[in-house]
């Protein structure tokens, strides 16, 4: 079978990785930016309300989730709107896209305990689903985990067994992997299909996702399994594929450029790429900690001052984490 297949069935089959609730963070095989802290969530609640006040998004828009898991990170947002400009949570509209039935029960528990019926919540299977004419939509780590082609030297991978053979031709993947300088590496499947679905679902909106990789294409494979948060390479001559199938999360760096071509070609703008940690400070992460210390202990403030720094440190999330940013204003 094609690799892209089989990545996919790993994650999202019927007994796949994502299929199923799993904790992130300690207790999990990875950490997120929205597992180390409240205030990655704030610092986007922060910049939706400056969408607001500018005009881009309207007071009653909609603020949707994709593939938000536990649901933790548009929760976060929430209780910021709530604390920087509550009178929104009467007026806005939430949205959740996933797939899973399981997920999507476990979202709504969550949010029903956490905010009762202070907000309206609503849930899509996928994006092709959803029809709205104003929404901010919001992703993390979202493009590392489509499931994707691998090619070498002109040759792209199938999977007999667990084991990988690099031996079919494949127009569509060669086509990308010399579009993206790529002698090497992985060809990501579904981008074109996802930002067209967006470009159809609402008229004018903004799209941000954060993610790991860079603007250009690695020169090598970055293909990697992670388990109890140790990092196992694809490729490594130990690894024993049929045991961590389905048990475990595989992933790779995103080549941005790719995810701006394939909005482009749907006709949507794109605004900016950026590190994480200029991205959250040009946000305000650093006001919403001015706001946090002058009102609650300073233990409690040096504590969450120490989370912050997971996500703006250079060597830890700041930098090797992206966020990218587009907008289309179609009515």
């Amino acid at each position: 079978m094609k690799f892209s297949k089989y990545m996919g069935e790993w994650l999202y089959g019927k007994d796949g990785y994502y299929a199923s609730y799993k904790d992130i963070g300690k207790g999990g095989d990875f950490y997120t930016s929205v597992s180390t802290t409240k205030f990655f969530g704030g610092s986007v609640a922060k910049h939706i309300i400056s969408l607001i006040d500018e005009g881009f998004l309207a007071k009653d828009g909609v603020v949707c989730e994709i593939g938000a898991h536990h649901g933790y990170f548009l929760a976060d947002i929430i209780e910021f709107i709530y604390t920087l400009r509550p009178e929104l949570l009467s007026s806005l509209k939430f949205v959740i896209i996933e797939r899973f039935d399981n997920l999507q029960e476990f979202q709504k528990k969550y949010f029903n305990e956490s905010f009762g019926d202070a907000i309206s919540l609503t849930h899509y299977k996928s994006l092709s689903d959803f029809r709205c004419q104003n929404a901010f939509f919001i992703a993390n780590e979202i493009f590392d985990a489509f499931p994707c082609e691998l090619y070498y030297k002109g040759k792209t991978a199938r999977v007999d067994g667990h084991e990988i053979e690099f031996d079919e031709d494949d127009k569509w993947v060669k086509s990308k992997a010399d579009k993206y300088h790529k002698d090497r590496g992985e060809i990501a499947v579904g981008y074109e299909e996802f930002a067209k679905e967006m470009a159809l679902a609402c008229g004018k909106f903004e799209f941000m996702s954060f993610d790991y990789g860079e603007m250009a294409a690695r020169p090598d494979f970055s293909i990697r399994v992670y388990k109890n948060h140790e990092v196992i390479p694809f490729f490594d001559e130990n690894i024993k594929r049929d045991e961590l199938f389905c048990k475990t999360d595989i992933t790779y760096d995103v080549t941005f450029e790719h995810v701006k071509d394939a909005y482009e070609e749907a006709g949507v703008k794109f605004i900016e790429l950026k590190a994480q940690m200029v991205a959250l400070v040009d946000m305000g992460i650093l006001n919403l900690l001015e706001i946090l210390k002058a009102n609650v202990e300073d233990k409690i403030y040096k504590q969450e001052l120490e989370k912050v720094k997971m996500l703006i440190t250079p060597n830890l999330l700041g930098e090797r984490f992206k966020m990218i940013r587009f907008r289309s204003t179609f009515t």
